[in-house]
């Protein structure tokens, strides 16, 4: 019988890659998410009964551990950008990595990956950076043969990242950004997936790997790219951090009388804190090149997804060809 991956956070961004890449290596791929009936996409990523998605709560014990059952490895995409109701930083981030890596050392499972975040550290003034370092610390303390991926910020078609600021651009002739100077290193969501894969197979040794791409630009520079890829031009406008933290501070306070009906997907506190620091690889961890993956470039995957941003969607491309002949 084939063999058996537990996916935590199977359907995300990160995790339907990982799902997608596992099914065509022939293994059968459980992919456990808190809303199934929304997590049916993946399905269709392998054979009939080959990938299926199944209920879990991640700040259950029972839960993660029915959800693993029989698994021979595990890989952990859960993670949140934002704290909305019972997810918390510390309850999925921290203790659900945790309670992941406790359950598969106590069912024997050897193989856990597990997906991190550049700037995880314990000693930050950042809850988000904070609790990805309590869990990488959790996974370790079970399972000290675990594969942790730390990446720099995710792009691809499902992005939160280009996607969002290209949405904004519709909305008048200025972009403002938080952080314009600060530097990313920006990393192509299915190059994270073939390293998780790796960790699965047992093709990547045990450790911590950062994963960036091959460019690191600022966050300004990362937006002028996007405009040249949109066809649109806009006027960055760098916000100064005092007048950010007292946007996301007035975001914050509406966000907790509104009893979180407004969630605050916009700028929060922490979010800010981590914009004051670069997101780029460090030369003291290991990487793609110990991995043998050469990442994609932004140049040669921007395109076939931001297109649908541009003046003339698809077709701006030929319109533009048809004005340079008629000029």
């Amino acid at each position: 019988m084939s063999k058996l991956v537990t996916i935590y956070g199977g359907s995300g961004f990160v995790g339907r890659y990982v799902a997608r890449r596992m099914a065509g290596e022939g293994w059968r791929v459980r992919v456990a998410v808190r809303r199934p009936n929304e997590a049916m996409f993946v399905k269709p990523y392998g054979v009939v009964g080959q990938v299926e998605p199944i209920l879990c709560n991640i700040r259950d014990d029972a839960s993660v551990a029915a959800a693993m059952q029989g698994a021979d490895a595990v890989v952990n995409c859960v993670g949140v950008l934002n704290e909305l109701g019972k997810n918390a930083f510390d309850a999925v981030q921290a203790e659900g990595a945790e309670r992941i890596a406790r359950i598969a050392a106590k069912q024997g499972i050897a193989t856990i990956v597990h997906i991190s975040a550049i700037g995880a550290d314990a000693d930050s003034d950042s809850e988000y950076a904070q609790t990805k370092a309590q869990g990488e610390a959790g996974v370790l303390e079970h399972m000290p043969g675990a594969v942790i991926l730390r990446p720099s910020v995710i792009f691809g078609t499902e992005d939160q990242f280009f996607n969002r600021f290209a949405g904004m651009t519709r909305m008048g002739p200025f972009l403002p950004l938080v952080g314009a100077e600060t530097k990313f290193q920006p990393v192509y969501v299915d190059d994270v997936a073939k390293a998780a894969v790796q960790g699965v197979l047992g093709q990547a040794k045990s450790g911590t790997y950062e994963l960036g791409g091959p460019e690191v630009k600022s966050f300004r520079a990362l937006m002028q790219q996007m405009l040249d890829v949109i066809h649109r031009r806009r006027i960055i406008l760098g916000m100064p951090f005092f007048v950010a933290r007292i946007m996301a501070g007035v975001l914050d306070i509406v966000k907790f009388v509104s009893f979180q009906l407004f969630p605050n997907n916009i700028l929060t506190r922490d979010q800010l804190k981590n914009l004051r620091r670069d997101n780029v690889v460090s030369d003291r961890v290991k990487g793609f090149a110990d991995l043998g993956i050469e990442p994609a470039t932004l140049e040669s995957v921007l395109p076939d997804y931001l297109w649908k941003f541009r003046p003339s969607g698809q077709y701006d491309e030929i319109q533009r060809s048809a004005n340079n002949l008629r000029t």
